[in-house]
């Protein structure tokens, strides 16, 4: 039996918005993407041959374009707030997955919830997804676990399942 690997997968229903909804961006003129908009290389290239630009989620204020693009993987409220205080125009192609699990954390910590998230505390939705919460603890592995006054927590990983698996076995003890 031969089995043959595609070179490309296609893309999930919040990366087609995103990826639609910067090149209704690019279309009415120049515009800065914070970030990079997926991770994938083929789209970035596609993206400069639209003159989309880039610039940093971090540096508010920074890009050299009235309007500014965030990327599929968010970002907190108080970074999309600094960029429209320094005068941007904010583009936000936040998946709505990602929106959800935002949504989540807040409504959480509103319900008076110590927030836990379980992901890689350097990535790109992780940091907007605790951006909002300063006090927010980000776990991965077993041994982040063991200080933590666990009471309700959420997910935002683009790593296999087995930190979560650990979690949920942590929580049993």
């Amino acid at each position: 039996m031969n089995i043959t690997l595609a070179k490309h997968h296609g893309m999930c229903f919040g990366v087609r918005q995103a990826l639609r909804s910067t090149h209704d961006a690019a279309k009415r003129g120049p515009v800065t993407l914070l970030g990079q908009l997926v991770h994938n290389p083929l789209v970035d290239a596609h993206l400069r041959t639209l003159g989309v630009q880039q610039g940093a989620l971090d540096r508010p204020g920074s890009a050299p374009t009235d309007e500014v693009i965030i990327s599929a993987h968010g970002a907190s409220d108080r970074d999309r707030s600094a960029w429209k205080d320094k005068g941007h125009q904010v583009t936000d192609t936040t998946c709505p997955l990602v929106r959800k699990a935002h949504d989540a954390l807040a409504t959480l910590v509103e319900g008076g919830y110590f927030p836990v998230v379980i992901g890689q505390s350097t990535h790109v939705e992780v940091r907007g997804l605790v951006g909002d919460f300063p006090h927010a603890q980000v776990v991965l592995e077993d041994s982040d676990l063991d200080h933590l006054p666990i009471i309700a927590a959420t997910v935002s990983s683009a790593r296999p399942p087995s930190p979560c698996f650990a979690c949920s076995a942590w929580w049993r003890r």
